[in-house]
């Protein structure tokens, strides 16, 4: 599988959305919360968004490079949750909870234990 975030991948119906942040459940830690629902059956793809809040970061090109390095990092260890979810399709929402801006390690070690926790299977 490509290391690819393409159109399919991601959450942009308002539909979904609002369902997504009405009756998901969620999991945080690391500077991060990710709220995940199970997808309706004829998804062909999880979908994902990346929020930054405009409340903690005022600059526009600040909260820009959070959400790069958040899909970044999710581009990167997506093959092996996909491996994981065995055929489950959900629908995810990482949202940047920390106060400060965190480097892509960072964030990339925060993005990989939320994806491990127990919760998501």
């Amino acid at each position: 599988m490509k290391n690819t975030f393409n159109k399919q991948e991601r959450l942009c119906s308002k539909i979904y959305i609002d369902l997504l942040f009405n009756k998901g459940k969620s999991v945080s830690g690391g500077g991060l919360k990710l709220i995940f629902f199970e997808a309706p059956p004829t998804f062909s793809n999880t979908q994902a968004m990346f929020v930054v809040p405009k409340k903690l970061f005022k600059r526009a090109n600040k909260r820009n490079i959070l959400k790069r390095r958040l899909k970044e990092a999710y581009r990167l260890t997506k093959n092996d949750f996909y491996k994981r979810l065995n055929d489950k399709k959900l629908l995810l929402a990482f949202i940047y909870t920390h106060k400060n801006e965190k480097s892509f390690v960072e964030i990339n070690e925060a993005l990989l234990r939320l994806l491990a926790s127990e919760k998501l299977y």
